[in-house]
This record gives structure tokens, C-alpha cells and sequence, in this order.
């Protein structure tokens, strides 16, 4: 009999992995999240804290894009203005200049892509969505940077990614006290997502935002009791690819966190992640089969 209930809980558990009803309207198509996808990180910053100034040319970026096609990647996230603690400000036509480019290879090349802005702008999210059918805005700020992206995302009717942070990427470090870490975050959350209700969006992803105004400490907490956040009953999204939670804490650089990267990110899926952005698409996507592979092999 306690075999018997310790198979049972063992099956209750896993079963739980990937049963989370979680879907997104992209690009007038029903975009299912119920299993968890990748979405590939594409800096073309030149100060970003991992792969700054890689894809900076036409060729580098074609080559990276088709790479992590061929390695699983459902979703490309495009950056133009890095958000790494005390990155150099830039402005609104420099970063534009910057994302141009790169969306006018993918409108050519890869129309069928699945893109994603990084940007907290709400301009810059009117031009690339107008201009470019980029399908999905994803806002480290939340709104706060620039007040008028809520009506603006909720204009557009496209998925809206909102991370928490407090403060901005030249501070954000130095705002790390909380009373209740995971009941603030939840607070956040819950008063933007009703603004963005109340505005008629629906579509709405939601980033607890590691590394982003947390300690060490509380990124670990972030992760452990990831499964808060489904109370939203939204998708949520998990970036802590090569992030200083994992080389700070194994004395390590950030080039030698693939390891410690795809152990988070295996927890990440079980603690109920269904996005991954990621640097590395192909470990990843070998992370996510072999958890669908173990899922399978339980419920048998």
C-alpha cells in the first residue's frame, strides 16, 4: 500500500509537469504553451553581459537565427538595448537603428518566424509590430520606463511579456529589499495585469525577472517557489541562461555556466515554466526532452 501511494504521488506530480491550460493569440493563430518552449536569445548589443556584439553583422546574424531553428527554437527574442546591471543608456533613434536591420533580414529570410522585441518603449513597439510583424513585446520594465505601453501593446492586441524588477538597469541592484519577496512580486503582478484587463489585453506572459533587483539568495527563493505565479493562470516565462545566480554562486564566468544554466532550467520546467529564454537553444531543447521523455515513462 505505501508503495502504491508513493506511486500514485510520484504520478500526481509529474502529471501536474505539463497540464497547466496555457495558450496565447499570435499573429491571429492560437499559440499553445501547455508544453514548455524555447525562446532564443539574439543580442545585437554591443555591451551585453554574455554574447554582446557577436551578432552584429548580416552574416553572424543569419547563420545564428537558422542555427536555432535547426536546434528547436520556437520563439527568437531580438535586443537592442542592453539590460545588464549599469549598462550604457542609449536612445530611442540609436536603438531603433539597431533593431532595423536585423528585422528587415528576418521579414526577408524568415517570414514565418515567430519574433520577439526586447524593449520598453512603446514607439519602438508601435514601429517594429507596424513595420515589421514582430509578433511579441517583451518589457522588462512592466510598463514603468514608459506609461504609455499598456494602451499601447493593448492597441496592437499582441502578446505582452512583463517582468518585475524595481528601478531601471542602472539601479535596479540597489533595490533588492523586500518584506516578502514572492508576495511583493505577486502584488506587482496582479496590479498589471488588472490594468492591462481593464484595457481589453488578455495575451500576457509573466516574468519573475531573475537577476533583475534580487540577490543571490532570493533568485534561489524566485525559482523554488516558481509555482506561485500560476494563480495568474498565465504563462510563465524563465531567463536565467548564463545569469551571475549561476557563475557567481560556482565561482565560475558566465561562459562556463552552461551546465549550472540547463540544471536551473530543468527545475525551472518542473517548478511549472513554459517559456525558456535561453542562449543556448540546443541544450535547452535536450532539457525539455528528456523531461518529456521521464513525463511519459511515469504516467506508463
Amino acid at each position: 500500500m505505501r508503495k502504491f501511494s508513493l506511486y500514485l504521488y510520484k504520478y500526481q506530480k509529474m502529471e501536474k509537469l505539463f497540464s497547466k491550460k496555457t495558450s496565447i493569440n499570435c499573429k491571429g493563430q492560437l499559440f499553445d504553451l501547455n508544453k514548455p518552449v524555447i525562446m532564443g536569445i539574439l543580442n545585437i548589443t554591443p555591451d551585453s553581459f554574455y554574447d554582446g556584439g557577436n551578432y552584429n553583422q548580416k552574416e553572424k546574424i543569419l547563420q545564428r537565427i537558422i542555427q536555432m531553428i535547426d536546434e528547436g527554437v520556437t520563439i527568437v527574442d531580438i535586443g537592442a538595448y542592453s539590460s545588464r546591471p549599469g549598462a550604457t543608456h542609449i536612445s530611442e533613434k540609436e536603438e531603433i537603428n539597431r533593431l532595423t536591420p536585423v528585422l528587415e533580414l528576418i521579414v526577408k529570410f524568415f517570414p514565418d518566424l515567430i519574433v520577439s522585441v526586447d524593449t520598453f518603449r512603446s514607439n519602438i513597439a508601435k514601429i517594429v509590430v507596424n513595420e515589421y510583424g514582430v509578433a511579441i513585446i517583451n518589457d522588462i520594465s512592466a510598463g514603468e520606463l514608459d506609461k504609455q505601453m499598456f494602451e499601447t501593446v493593448s492597441e496592437l492586441q499582441i502578446p505582452y511579456i512583463m517582468m518585475h524588477m524595481k528601478g531601471n538597469p542602472e539601479n535596479m541592484q540597489k533595490n533588492t529589499h523586500y518584506k516578502d519577496l514572492i508576495k511583493e512580486i505577486i502584488n506587482y503582478f496582479s496590479k498589471k495585469v488588472n490594468l492591462l484587463n481593464e484595457l481589453g489585453h488578455r495575451d500576457i506572459i509573466i516574468d519573475p525577472g531573475f537577476g533583475f533587483s534580487k540577490t543571490l539568495n532570493q533568485n534561489y527563493e524566485l525559482l523554488k517557489k516558481l509555482r506561485s505565479f500560476e494563480l495568474f493562470e498565465l504563462p510563465i516565462l524563465v531567463g536565467i541562461s548564463r545569469k551571475s545566480m549561476i557563475y557567481k554562486h560556482l565561482g565560475i564566468s558566465a561562459e562556463k555556466a552552461l551546465n549550472g544554466t540547463s540544471i536551473l532550467n530543468t527545475i525551472a520546467i518542473q517548478n511549472g515554466a513554459n517559456i525558456l529564454r535561453v542562449h543556448d537553444v540546443k541544450e535547452a531543447s535536450e532539457v525539455i526532452k528528456l523531461i518529456e521523455f521521464y513525463t511519459e515513462l511515469v504516467e506508463v
